[in-house]
């Protein structure tokens, strides 16, 4: 049964996760209310039906689900200006807002409300993400009913919410890792004959495969790579090389560090 849903924030996410329930059909239009500031930057949605108005506690009053996508210095007034109105009988609380703790969000809200919190990443704009989700007081049918949301906009899984850091960097910063390798083969591409426009369709169709097989197949990598690998063979060398100079070592020592720097932070 669908629900009325407010994004407060339409922002590149808001909008984003917007797009993706009007697409998918998970949400009719005018099931959807988003708020910004500016509300004529959304006038897009407006024209399919959607309510759009900067009116946050208008916007939360009338919903169910209550997808908070603000950036995180904003999200005390934010939750002030529409505290008034929220119902624990009625509204669950969605955080997709980087680094803000669910018992931050409890405590600003003061309420027994149902609180997810959700880390997508920036594929949810064409309903690729993955999104890990973590929740506090949420009964079974609406943590299932958040889930099913999330996955029409990528893939989504449930994960403890001190794994959220982690979650961070493996699935949101990673989708920035993975562009990075995307560009050195690129650019190896280039060296080796291609144009840049070739190369990049070879490159990026490719790493779209290998995910593909692991998620379809469910393999794991080594017996994947073993497939494409023969004794004395141009893939194998060219394994060793990059193992060589530090491939995977750099790559585990980046995801570690980036850990770090968010621990700290």
């Amino acid at each position: 049964m669908s629900k009325k849903i407010a994004i407060i924030g339409g922002g590149n996410l808001g909008t984003a996760i917007a797009e993706g329930l009007i697409q998918s059909e998970f949400s009719r239009p005018v099931e959807l209310a988003i708020t910004r500031r500016n509300p004529a930057a959304l006038a897009k949605f407006a024209e399919r039906g959607c309510m759009v108005h900067s009116d946050n506690k208008k916007a939360a009053a009338a919903a169910e689900v209550i997808i908070l996508a603000v950036k995180p210095y904003n999200y005390a007034d934010v939750i002030q200006q529409i505290k008034p109105v929220l119902n624990p009988k009625k509204h669950i609380v969605v955080s997709v807002i980087t680094g803000v703790w669910i018992a931050d969000l409890q405590k600003a809200i003061g309420k027994p409300v149902p609180v997810i919190r959700a880390m997508p990443n920036t594929a949810i704009a064409i309903q690729q993400s993955m999104t890990c989700i973590s929740h506090a007081g949420a009964t079974g049918t609406q943590l299932s009913y958040i889930q099913e949301l999330f996955d029409v906009l990528g893939r989504s899984v449930l994960i403890d919410e001190k794994l959220m850091d982690a979650a961070t960097v493996l699935g949101a910063c990673g989708t920035a890792y993975a562009m990075r390798y995307i560009r050195a083969n690129i650019q190896g591409g280039i060296e080796i004959g291609f144009d840049s426009a070739t190369a990049t369709l070879i490159a990026s169709q490719t790493v779209k495969g290998a995910a593909e097989l692991l998620l379809q197949k469910g393999t794991h990598p080594e017996q994947e790579i073993d497939k494409v690998t023969t004794p004395r063979g141009c893939t194998i060398a060219g394994l060793n090389e990059m193992e060589h100079q530090g491939f995977s070592s750099s790559l585990i020592r980046g995801l570690v560090t980036s850990y770090k720097k968010i621990a700290k932070d």
